[in-house]
């Protein structure tokens, strides 16, 4: 009984809604963490930070892992915006590290301008990714 609600829990979440689940898990963490336990150096997020203080980019983040984690739920090609919403906090948060880096304010910003990109290339192949057609049962007589 437990193995047959795993697989049918696998066929309704899909390849692309564990995807969305698994990176909004992520997102959660990274905005909760940043309420719980900020980041002691900010140089990196300077730009960032003049827009909006730390709080408010944590719940950006919180939102946008909660969105995904809600978007995995639905039939694909309705769950655009989990994968939206997991690009869209990454770009001010890469752009502010790279900006970091070229002010010459953080001179590690480029690195991690370069790890948050590399993140967010799997959620942009996944979104245009078609989820696999479910198979069919055998009709009866079922072969061997």
């Amino acid at each position: 009984m437990p193995r047959r609600a795993v697989r049918r829990f696998k066929r309704r979440l899909g390849r692309r809604g564990t995807i969305l689940s698994c990176y909004g898990i992520v997102w959660l963490l990274v905005g909760w963490g940043q309420i719980v336990q900020p980041q002691p150096d900010q140089r990196g997020l300077q730009v960032a930070l003049a827009l909006m203080p730390l709080t408010a980019w944590a719940w950006c983040w919180i939102v946008a892992g909660l969105i995904a984690l809600i978007s995995a739920w639905a039939p694909p090609g309705r769950d655009a915006a989990g994968f939206v919403s997991l690009v869209l906090i990454v770009v001010p948060w890469m752009t502010t590290y790279l900006a970091s880096w070229l002010l010459g304010d953080y001179p590690r910003g480029w690195a991690a301008a370069a790890v948050w990109a590399a993140i967010t290339v799997p959620i942009m192949v996944v979104l245009g990714w078609a989820e696999p057609p479910r198979l069919k049962r055998a009709e009866p007589p079922y072969e061997l």
